[in-house]
């Protein structure tokens, strides 16, 4: 919940100022409500009346993260333990718990889903790019594992029996999986076909090992 201060000071400035220094922040990170703009009195001593702002902390990322996932998950009816980590280029949120993997959803559809809503949310109220990455229980490790394995034994049988072969359908984060494993492959190759949802990878082989 983002925390509010209701100070008086001779003037708006020096109002919002002293409110600023008691949340431990500075004027961009607060939202100002001006109750009263005060005045000097008659003559600058009679009636003389101070400035009354309320200033209202901004909710940082960690709050607007937790704001969003909390109320989702008692939907769901699941305990979710939050790890923020804010790292170089991007945020990842680590996801643990008790039956969490009703979170993840077939082949981490439902994640996937989740994470664009949440990224949605984040970059809105933040004000600036943030990528965000959703995982559970390090699914997406695992799960790039698997696919890296899959997109050699896949290459493995194209070299072999010279003959293309097409995966199943998988969101982009997938299939660029696949791509970037094959990419200097010498004798496969690897394009995209189909419209979303239902978008594949087919591995094609290279004659005599050249690209096509």
């Amino acid at each position: 919940m983002p925390k509010s201060i209701i100070k008086e000071a001779k003037t708006v400035d020096e109002a919002i100022r002293l409110a600023c220094e008691e949340l431990g922040t500075d004027i961009d990170n607060v939202d100002v409500e001006i109750i009263n703009e005060g005045n000097k009195g008659l003559l600058g001593i009679i009636g003389n009346k101070n400035a009354v702002v309320k200033v209202t902390q901004k909710p940082g990322i960690d709050d607007i993260i937790v704001d969003f996932l909390r109320p989702i998950f008692e939907k769901m009816e699941i305990t979710a333990n939050l790890d923020i980590i804010h790292e170089e280029d991007h945020i990842t949120v680590r996801l643990t718990g008790d039956d969490i993997g009703i979170v993840i959803g077939r082949r981490g559809e439902t994640l996937d889903s989740l994470q664009y809503l949440l990224s949605l949310v984040v970059n809105r109220k933040a004000g600036e790019y943030t990528r965000v990455v959703l995982d559970v229980a390090d699914y997406r490790q695992k799960r790039e594992e698997t696919l890296i394995r899959l997109a050699n034994r896949v290459a493995d049988k194209v070299t072999r029996y010279k003959k293309s072969l097409t995966l199943e359908p998988m969101n982009p984060y997938e299939r660029r999986i696949i791509h970037s494993t094959l990419q200097n492959h010498k004798y496969v190759d690897t394009q995209s076909i189909g419209e979303e949802p239902n978008r594949k990878v087919v591995v094609r082989y290279k004659q005599g090992g050249k690209s096509n």
